[in-house]
């Protein structure tokens, strides 16, 4: 029987409310009527305490939905019983002491709180100083009073304090699980993304190139075939690099290991042993010319160090600029010109011929190609910008502004901590533009 009441207890909150009620009224009733040693009976009768007693703690019953009104009622009978001259005491402020904690713990502002408190108490103190036997002492009117009040407010503040702490932990934990698959995917996107890239800048370039070293070498055979071995010697050599750098590009696809991805995420692809930068300009400039476009580099300030990032996204832009005149234009000369300033490299790539067979050119169409936006993606990659577009006095430019040193780090730095933000959606598929 008393088992079944423990458990009916610990699951229902409106048992515990009658139960802590009643133990409540079992002691405040008692405590209510101990009047101080040498101090007069108070004039009021018994069955005052009894009613006040019975007051506050029905009022209990409902401090959980209405903590408040619990609070103004025990308040008000506690002060009813010392203004009748009874002496207060922890076992008559029993339900008060409860309503103050109960409304501390329910209770978001602090200030409020506090105030609520502080009235209550000093309406306490006021009331025992006046009503009280002038013969109590002063520590019973005032320190006792104002103990009994701040001591349950304290204690319901720091158990809010604790809920709500251990609440933010569950909820950071929660969503941690929630976005950790989320997180995943994310990366999952971009390396498939930066794969992707470096796939169609391979086969793109390549391909082109040997498209058109195919076309010389055919045009050679017919009118000056002492120079077919030279044209055979570089189609082998585009060729044999288009196959190293595919074999590289999708050895990543076959990495198992999971960590590896991040760090890949970090460099954008520099980590790989075989990834080109501009150290190679040289040899990318003479493939290019032995396809018929000849291609002059100029360099303006000082040469600084790259990062790997930066480094091989220079090296694809231009490559895919080259690529892009090779195949959309009739020009037989291309310039790159690379400025570099104190935080910044300018790369620019520019031709001064119109479109292949002297047609106008034509503005991108949807479907056409991703190289524009890849190279775009790229410069942003590493915190720059491109613009592409049609010179005022014909051809086609390509402008790169790619960040050096320290603040190339620190703005990668940002855009990796705003992407794995909570919530951050992955990137989406590359839009077509003109390649």
């Amino acid at each position: 029987m008393i088992a079944n009441w423990q458990r009916h207890v610990r699951s229902s909150p409106r048992a515990q409310d009658t139960t802590t009620a009643l133990l409540l009224f079992a002691v405040s009733f008692p405590g209510s009527l101990y009047v101080a040693t040498g101090s007069p009976d108070p004039a009021a009768p018994w069955w005052t305490a009894a009613l006040l007693s019975c007051v506050s703690c029905a009022a209990l019953l409902f401090h959980r939905d209405h903590p408040r009104s619990a609070l103004v009622l025990t308040t008000a009978a506690a002060v009813t019983s010392a203004a009748q001259g009874r002496l207060l005491t922890v076992l008559s402020l029993g339900p008060l002491m409860v309503a103050l904690y109960s409304f501390a713990l329910r209770t978001e502002h602090n200030a409020l709180r506090r105030s609520y408190a502080l009235g209550v108490a000093a309406l306490l103190m006021t009331t025992e100083l006046i009503a009280g036997p002038a013969d109590r002492p002063l520590d019973l009117k005032t320190v006792g009073p104002a103990a009994w009040v701040l001591m349950p407010t304290a204690l319901g503040s720091a158990v809010r304090l604790r809920r709500a702490y251990l609440d933010a932990v569950r909820a950071r934990a929660e969503h941690a699980e929630r976005t950790r698959e989320e997180e995943a995917r994310r990366r999952v996107a971009e390396e498939r993304l930066r794969i992707a890239r470096e796939l169609h800048d391979v086969t793109a370039q390549h391909l082109a190139l040997a498209n058109a070293q195919a076309g010389t070498l055919a045009h050679l055979l017919r009118g000056q075939p002492d120079q077919v071995h030279k044209i055979l010697a570089d189609l082998a050599t585009t060729t044999s690099a288009a196959l190293r750098e595919l074999k590289a590009t999708v050895g990543l696809l076959r990495h198992e290991d999971t960590e590896k991805a991040e760090d890949t995420e970090d460099t954008e692809g520099a980590s790989s042993p075989t990834a080109p930068g501009l150290a190679r300009l040289a040899d990318l400039t003479a493939s290019f010319r032995s396809a018929g476009l000849d291609v002059t580099v100029s360099t303006e300030g000082e040469p600084r160090q790259l990062t790997p990032a930066a480094d091989l996204t220079a090296f694809r832009i231009v490559q895919e600029a080259l690529t892009n005149v090779t195949k959309h234009a009739a020009a037989e000369t291309a310039r790159v010109r690379l400025a570099y300033s104190h935080d910044r490299l300018t790369l620019t790539v520019a031709d001064e011929g119109g479109t292949i067979g002297s047609a106008p050119p034509t503005p991108p169409v949807p479907g056409g190609g991703f190289g524009l936006v890849g190279m775009r993606e790229r410069a942003q990659s590493v915190g720059g910008r491109l613009r592409a577009g049609p010179r005022p006095g014909g051809g086609f430019e390509v402008r790169a502004e790619l960040p050096l040193g320290e603040t190339a780090l620190t703005i990668r730095e940002s855009a990796l901590a705003i992407r794995s933000r909570p919530g951050a959606k992955p990137p989406s598929a590359a839009r077509p533009s003109s390649t």
